[in-house]
């Protein structure tokens, strides 16, 4: 970047800063009241009231509880695409945080409450700056990361096409929370980010009858158990070792008391990977050992594979343009290449199977607390560095900046 070029951001941190309170009072409001799934009415209306004093058109999804914002420039041009997911998780809060959840059983154990109130924050420091801005920012409010498909519902509705409510993005950013990442840090990396993740389901069918006679009976469980272990045989045996790769069977359930051949066993897990070959592969694979399994002990199975999000790939030069410019905002030495991709998933992968862009992740561990042993995300007891929303909101700024610039 030349030093013309980051003269332009050099205040941006500052700005955000300046902001601080703004997005921390939404974060916390959020925090409070977090909400499962597609369906956000409290969270949406509480985004539409943050960026109702701003010059921006506000489009309200159909089928789930999603907001679109637009922010036209200074002058004609592109279309830059900024994405914050809203949802939380079916689970309790230990943190004893003062705005700590009070909906029973629901939290934002994964940050996203502070990816909406970094991108609310980013859009009104980005209308301050609309002059400098030659095409449209699209800021992305998604609901349903955690499993629900929340950004393919919004592809759906047209986010992304010609006629959509920005015309076609052409370039596409999303930062995400890390509580084990030193607070204000930003890692990613180019290609391969995150992994696909889908869902297994194994039934395996026998025949039922008394504990103590199974060869009247055709027992399912021992047919089951062996199938944990051929799967992991096979993925060594099938899968090249530089193609990572995680198949862990999570769930086993079979029977209903301790004198009784069941009927059916079942076993259901999660498959990690990162290319659609090695995908494809493995889906073929798991059904044929799981098939011939259960017929080397004399029962059937039937094998359901659900498929979840796809691979999260950086385009390569988003990825640097990220890097780049964060090591103007926040500095180089708080600025890292990931050297490999984590096995997580992430539904931005739809956006970015359309949009060439790129995902990273911003560092939000306490600086009290050892990143190495910090509760982490999806933790119970997982908190994040309110600070470290300064560095988003001004990235998230500067990504719009250095893609529209005048």
């Amino acid at each position: 970047m030349s030093h013309r070029a980051a003269r332009r951001f050099s205040d941006l941190r500052t700005q955000a800063e300046a902001l601080q309170p703004q997005t921390v009072a939404l974060r916390r409001a959020l925090h409070r009241h977090p909400e499962l799934g597609l369906n956000l009415p409290r969270t949406r209306d509480a985004v539409v009231a943050e960026l109702a004093d701003l010059p921006l058109q506000v489009h309200l999804g159909r089928s789930v509880s999603s907001v679109v914002a637009v922010l036209d420039g200074h002058r004609p041009g592109p279309t830059v695409l900024l994405r914050g997911d809203m949802d939380a998780l079916p689970m309790p809060e230990d943190t004893g945080l003062e705005f700590a959840s009070t909906v029973d059983g629901t939290m934002h154990a994964c940050g996203h409450d502070t990816h909406v109130a970094m991108l609310a924050s980013a859009a009104r420091l980005l209308a301050e700056r609309r002059d400098q801005l030659a095409g449209r920012v699209l800021f992305m409010f998604q609901p349903g990361e955690e499993g629900f498909h929340g950004a393919r519902y919004m592809i759906d509705e047209g986010l992304l096409d010609h006629t959509g409510p920005a015309g076609r993005p052409e370039s596409a950013y999303a930062l995400h929370i890390s509580a084990t990442m030193p607070s204000g840090e930003l890692h990613t990396r180019p290609g391969p980010l995150m992994a696909a993740a889908d869902t297994i389901t194994v039934t395996v069918y026998g025949r039922g009858g008394h504990a103590s006679a199974p060869h009247d009976a055709l027992d399912p469980v021992p047919a089951a158990a062996a199938m944990v272990g051929a799967l992991q045989t096979m993925l060594t045996r099938r899968v090249d070792t530089h193609q990572p790769t995680v198949l862990t069977i999570a769930h086993i359930t079979a029977g209903t008391t301790t004198n009784v051949i069941p009927e059916t066993a079942t076993i259901s897990g999660t498959l990690r990977t990162l290319s659609e070959q090695v995908r494809a592969l493995m889906y073929d694979e798991i059904r044929r050992v799981c098939t011939h399994t259960a017929q080397a002990y004399g029962c059937s199975a039937v094998v359901e594979i659900d498929p979840g999000y796809p691979v999260t790939v950086n385009d390569d030069g988003a990825a640097g343009r990220v890097d780049e410019l964060a090591a103007t905002v926040l500095g180089r030495d708080v600025v890292s290449t990931m050297s490999s991709p984590i096995m997580g998933a992430e539904d931005f992968s739809y956006v970015l199977a359309e949009v060439p862009g790129a995902l990273a992740f911003l560092g939000g561990c306490p600086p009290d607390v050892d990143p190495a042993t910090a509760p982490p995300n999806h933790s119970n007891r997982v908190v994040f560095d309110e600070p470290a929303m300064a560095a988003g909101v001004a990235l998230y700024a500067g990504l719009a900046l250095d893609a529209l610039a005048v």
